[in-house]
């Protein structure tokens, strides 16, 4: 039989990310997302909203980008996986669990400052703008960036 664990949440940062280190020097930095569902109204109630909180653990390469630019309040979409955490309360003894999403795709959403805004595949906003702009192609010349223009791999978002 087989097996998925998948996760995918679009929701709002609850708190800036601070990035920290392993002793190894991976970058890993935790977010809060909350997540608004509405339901709808039935039997004369009004439309309720549901906000539900979820961690989200990043690691290396996108812990830095949510660090650098996962702001509170800013929309984020995040793909990855459920992990269930188990420890000894050093207090009471008593066995506890937590389940957490480990985040291995991380995609910005809306404008540059601030958040709200749309999405899309490039992740909305404004991002466009935040890549130099590349001129015209000659006819005669390989269109080629330019040594100091990065390639579309090495924007991080």
């Amino acid at each position: 039989m087989a097996n998925v664990n998948k996760v995918i949440l679009i929701g709002n940062v609850t708190r800036d990310p601070e990035i920290k280190y392993t002793p190894k020097g991976t970058a890993v930095t935790e977010v809060g997302l909350a997540i608004n569902r509405f339901i709808p109204a039935s039997d004369g109630q009004e439309k309720r909203e549901e906000t539900t909180f979820i961690d989200v653990t990043l690691w290396g390469r996108q812990a830095e980008v949510a660090g650098e630019y996962a702001k509170k309040g800013r929309p984020l979409y995040i793909e990855g996986r459920l992990q269930l955490d188990s420890w000894e309360d050093k207090q009471t003894g008593q066995k506890r669990s937590k389940l957490r999403v480990v985040g291995e795709n991380l995609q910005l959403l809306g404008g540059r400052e601030g958040g709200g805004g749309g999405g899309g595949s490039r992740g909305g906003g404004d991002y466009e703008d935040a890549a130099p702009a590349r001129p015209a192609a000659r006819p005669s010349a390989p269109s080629r960036p330019a040594a100091s223009e990065p390639e579309d791999d090495d924007i991080p978002f």
